[in-house]
């Protein structure tokens, strides 16, 4: 049965409200306050899992831990808050692995282009050898990575003239991309015409032929009503991108032992949660973009790998990563370099 995304998102709202509603009342002050801050909106599953792990830390610790959410920029932007989590203003903050790069250049290695095949490649490789390498990578600038990565989805292509279908369909396309190295580079290596633009220009420059496609997950295209000005998104999965749940290094190493031990299990507990809430929404999502007349596709990955393999893309970011990481990651999906 397709759910449409707001009774999803409604069910996810439901479920945290008779959480809180279920827990036990604690009549005193929390011992311990932890202030949680990130850039989605209260109703995003990541929110509402991380709720209830806030739910479950209270109950388990009697009441002595509060994990206090700020949701939705309340505290900044993504670069504000990075800063905030490393000084201590706040205990834990959920960047994307793009933004995190910005400190831990190899956070960055999930972003490479057309490397994961499907979300088992993902979760083979970000649960295991290539997550620990970017863990303790990020440890070195004193944050706390939990070990579940919490999940962002797979970027997609919508254009307005035509299908894309494969690798030699990118020539010359006018494409909004963000602001980032490994972003750009990949476009420029398929033959494209990348825009660096802000998101808030992304629907108005789609509107007026600045550019004529763009690239994110399905759930972006649907809230920002991109559908409004493209006609055909196609299903290429060509970056896939997660939220590390991290926590200031030092406010981390000063929690008991057994404080510790509730969180983390709490928190990758309702990273797993999250990781298939994301799944259910996405689908519900291409059902309700493909009924307000988005016409769908799906790509041919090998094109477009061999494309970029051609162009040296793999070779550059082989050696920006190192030959570490980029084996972590070469063990789960197969060569690319």
């Amino acid at each position: 049965m397709n759910l449409s995304r707001r009774s999803v998102l409604g069910a996810f709202a439901s479920a945290s409200a008779a959480s809180v509603i279920g827990a036990p009342m604690v009549a005193r002050a929390a011992e311990i306050e932890l202030r949680y801050g990130n850039n989605l909106p209260l109703t995003h599953p990541l929110n509402i899992r991380a709720q209830q792990a806030a739910d479950q830390v209270r109950a388990k610790t009697n009441g002595r831990v509060e994990i206090k959410i700020f949701p939705n920029n309340q505290l900044g932007g993504d670069t504000d808050m990075l800063s905030q989590v490393r000084n201590g203003g706040i205990t834990f903050f959920t960047p994307s692995a793009l933004v995190i790069a910005t400190l831990v250049p190899v956070a960055a290695i999930n972003a490479v282009g057309f490397a994961f095949a499907d979300y088992d490649q993902v979760w083979r490789a970000m649960d295991g050898g290539l997550g620990a390498h970017v863990r303790a990578a990020i440890a070195k600038v004193n944050l706390h990575a939990f070990e579940k990565i919490w999940d962002n989805g797979f970027r997609q292509m919508t254009s307005s003239s035509k299908p894309i279908e494969q690798a030699k369909d990118m020539a010359g396309l006018k494409i909004r991309v963000p602001v980032s190295p490994l972003s750009l580079s990949m476009f420029k290596a398929l033959d494209s015409a990348p825009a660096s633009l802000q998101f808030s220009e992304v629907y108005t420059s789609l509107q007026t032929r600045i550019v004529d496609a763009q690239e994110n997950p399905v759930s972006i295209i649907q809230v920002a009503k991109l559908y409004e000005v493209q006609k055909f998104c196609a299903l290429t999965n060509h970056i896939w991108d997660g939220f590390w749940f991290v926590a200031n290094g030092r406010a981390w190493a000063g929690l008991p032992d057994d404080i510790k031990g509730i969180i983390t299990e709490a928190l990758n507990e309702a990273g797993m949660k999250q990781r298939d809430d994301v799944r259910q929404l996405n689908e519900s999502v291409q059902a309700d973009l493909q009924a307000k007349g988005l016409t769908f596709n799906k790509a041919a990955p090998d094109s477009f790998r061999a494309k970029l393999r051609d162009a040296g893309f793999y070779k550059e970011w082989k050696e920006r990563f190192g030959p570490e990481a980029w084996g972590l990651l070469e063990k789960e999906v197969g060569v690319l370099a």
